[in-house]
């Protein structure tokens, strides 16, 4: 894979050129700056800008001041900030302006054609398509025991893909028994060359038995099979090594930089 090349096109077709993430949402560019507006409820923010130190406060000023008239209250927004964006002190001038850093991620990349897809569930651990309510209700039940925090957005983007474009997404679950230890979804962007992992998570008690790695695997499958040749993560230091015996490159940093309403 040429690196630089991967890195220029999903910047081009995920970030610049990016889609709704539900049908209730809307992407607009306002100058050097590509925003997502959903409903309270989904993800509202900012996933790609081309800045230049002279423009770049004016430009944090202009957002803040469009997602804080937002509804009665405002609206809580992110600022996603890749380490390749420019101006350079990017990230300090969104601290400067009020917004507060969350753990840097590495964005990875791989082939669908290069991967190991060889990985399967642990023995008595089954991956189960999501198709309805019940399902997301599952994947809503893993995602806040394995990263304590509320499930609501996830819920609601989940019901409304399903509804109304079910081929933009694959949730899938993993059960032991009736009980659910794991999750994943994937978005598949239509029109692009990348589909993107998002959202594995495991209970703490079945960590380490190769349940995530089964995920990674399945989901691969299913991008290869519907012609995709890139998947895309956000890998948080638990999953990159895993993702890295799979097949993954890191091409650059995201750090999500967050503005309270």
């Amino acid at each position: 894979m040429d690196h630089e090349a991967a890195l220029a096109l999903f910047d081009r077709e995920i970030r610049e050129g990016a889609q709704p993430f539900s049908p209730d949402s809307v992407v607009e560019r306002v100058g050097g700056v590509v925003r997502h507006v959903g409903p309270e409820q989904g993800w509202n923010g900012v996933l790609w800008s081309d800045l230049t130190e002279s423009d770049a406060d004016a430009a944090i000023t202009e957002q803040t001041r469009y997602f804080a008239g937002l509804g009665e209250l405002g609206r809580e927004f992110e600022w996603k900030v890749y380490g390749h964006d420019r101006p350079d002190d990017l990230g300090q001038r969104l601290r400067a302006a009020g917004f507060t850093p969350e753990p840097t991620e590495t964005l990875m990349i791989a082939e669908t054609g290069e991967l190991n897809l060889d990985a399967g569930p642990p023995p008595g651990v089954e991956l189960r398509p999501v198709t309805d309510a019940a399902g997301i209700g599952l994947v809503v039940d893993v995602h806040e025991q394995a990263f304590g925090t509320s499930g609501a957005r996830l819920r609601h983007q989940l019901l409304a893909q399903l509804d109304t474009a079910p081929d933009t997404v694959v949730a899938v679950v993993a059960l032991a028994g009736d009980v659910p230890v794991s999750s994943a979804r994937m978005e598949l962007v239509p029109g692009t060359r990348f589909a993107g992992l998002w959202g594995g998570g495991t209970v703490e008690a079945w960590r380490g038995r190769g349940i995530y790695r089964a995920l990674v695997a399945h989901r691969a499958r299913i991008a290869a099979d519907r012609g995709y040749r890139y998947l895309q993560v956000d890998a948080s230091d638990q999953s990159r090594p895993i993702l890295q015996r799979l097949g993954f490159v890191p091409l650059t940093t995201t750090t999500p930089y967050v503005r309270g309403h």
